[in-house]
């Protein structure tokens, strides 16, 4: 019967000497933290609905802006 990953991690933390167990005690933390909080934020997608909200654009810097992105028009 194959070892699951779970197993297979298990042994190969058996294996660090005891001194090194809270160094890689800390790496699975940070790692498990950061994939955790990825998974997470990638579920949900926010929106932008009302972001200029109240907002005023000045039509110069509109213009400024489309000629650095288009200067052929």
């Amino acid at each position: 019967m194959p070892s699951t990953y779970k197993e297979k991690l298990l042994k190969e933390i058996d294996e660090f000497p005891d001194h090194m167990i809270p160094k890689v005690y800390k790496l699975v933390h940070i790692l498990r933290a950061e994939l955790m909080q990825r998974a997470q934020e990638s579920r949900t997608r926010g929106s932008l609905k009302g972001i200029w909200k109240g907002s005023q654009i000045d039509e110069t810097l509109l213009i400024e802006a489309r000629k650095s992105l288009f200067p052929y028009e």
